[in-house]
């Protein structure tokens, strides 16, 4: 087995489940995914009523956050969004505001 490494919290027939709590921290993903990932994350946590979520991109070359910033600009569900203040990562993470998700089904 692994040793003392922890395992991700659930697997699945290599589908990996991670908790939906407001934080997406893309270190953990391909940055390939994330064109995909970043949808279906923000998707999921508004179906769950989270609608302030916290994108954690890191600060690097400034690549990765640009292509975030890009994509939150094409969702018609996000409401707002901003880089962090310093206690939330600063220019490291993006704050996401959604729309609420509508109430009629």
């Amino acid at each position: 087995m692994a040793g003392d490494e922890a395992d991700p919290p659930e697997e699945s027939e290599g589908i990996v489940e991670w908790p939906i709590d407001g934080t997406l921290d893309l270190h953990l993903f391909d940055p390939r995914d994330v064109p995909d990932l970043v949808p279906e994350y923000l998707h999921t946590c508004r179906e769950r009523g989270i609608l302030e979520v916290r994108i954690v991109h890191g600060k690097g070359t400034g690549t990765l956050r640009r292509s975030v910033e890009a994509l939150l600009g094409r969702l018609p569900e996000v409401a707002s969004h901003h880089p962090a203040d310093e206690t939330a990562g600063g220019w490291g993470a993006t704050l996401v505001r959604l729309h609420p998700p509508s109430s009629s089904r």
